[in-house]
């Protein structure tokens, strides 16, 4: 386990997709993990996971209890595929019903946070129109959230729509409910230029966990990478953010988001970019 004060997480696309519940659990403990972060994406058989049974859920309970490695928080991308944007209301009412089977889901395994994408839409051209559909559909998710008791966070994107804690906060200030808080991606924050610590200032009442990724920054002549950087190998400054968070008094989660698919041995890629994390947050004042 990691021995920071903070808690650790690993986001669960950083193992190997053919590996069973009771196989991740136990290695994300091995790995040195104090939690595992679900994926629930726009793939068929990962939006399923909100449509199983009791019984499924209780099992994943027994297999999270034999591995002591709890599931703490949800990575909830689906909404790409269904945004609560869409022009199309059947699209709509499909995103809302999502919505709230990934509040049950949660309650019933004991997800406390919820990271929701922060698009409007994602496959579709943007309109005024999707970001008044986005600001009613994030208004209801928010009720849903207030219903099941479940915090639901916005996730800083790699699209400009809601690319910094800035725009966050206008739906903040809109919303003001506190079932709505913001879960940075510092990666995603870093790479479309934001000044890092006078964004996590500005929303640092609001932050609920943070995803640790890196990224290569967007230029005039480059589109930026958001994914598949290996750490050391981008631009994002983490100690300034990590001192940032510390003077702040951050004691929330870190959970370090890479994907496994693309690595030829995603073990020693993680324990690496684990260690690389470590070092980086013992720097900030971890």
């Amino acid at each position: 386990m990691s021995s920071m004060e903070n808690l650790l997480g690993l986001y669960e696309k950083a193992l190997p997709r053919g590996m069973d519940w009771p196989a991740k659990l136990k290695m994300a403990r091995q790995l040195g993990f104090d939690f595992l972060e679900l994926s629930v994406d726009e793939s068929d058989d990962r939006l399923f996971r909100l449509y199983w049974t009791k019984e499924e859920k209780r099992r994943l309970l027994q297999y999270i209890d034999a591995a002591g490695t709890p599931i703490m928080t949800m990575c909830f991308s689906g909404h790409r595929r269904y945004p609560l944007g869409s022009r199309s209301s059947e699209i709509r009412r499909q995103a809302l019903e999502l919505m709230e089977k990934a509040m049950e889901f949660a309650k019933d395994v004991g997800i406390r946070v919820i990271q929701l994408a922060g698009y409007d839409v994602y496959y579709e051209e943007q309109g005024e129109d999707t970001k008044a559909n986005f600001l009613a559909g994030l208004k209801r998710s928010v009720d849903l959230a207030e219903k099941h008791q479940v915090m639901l966070a916005i996730e800083i994107m790699d699209t400009p729509f809601m690319n910094s804690i800035q725009k966050y906060m206008v739906y903040d200030r809109q919303i003001q409910m506190p079932w709505l808080t913001v879960y940075p991606d510092l990666g995603n924050l870093s790479a479309w230029g934001n000044d890092l610590e006078q964004e996590l200032e500005l929303g640092y009442p609001r932050i609920v966990a943070v995803h640790v990724k890196e990224t290569k920054t967007v230029t005039d002549s480059f589109a930026g990478q958001f994914r598949d950087v290996p750490f050391g190998e981008g631009d994002v400054d983490f100690v300034k953010a990590f001192k940032k968070l510390k003077a702040l008094r951050y004691k929330g989660p870190f959970v370090i988001e890479m994907w496994g698919d693309k690595m030829k041995d995603p073990m020693a890629e993680i324990t690496r970019s684990r260690q690389f994390v470590l070092d980086k947050l013992r720097e900030g004042g971890f």
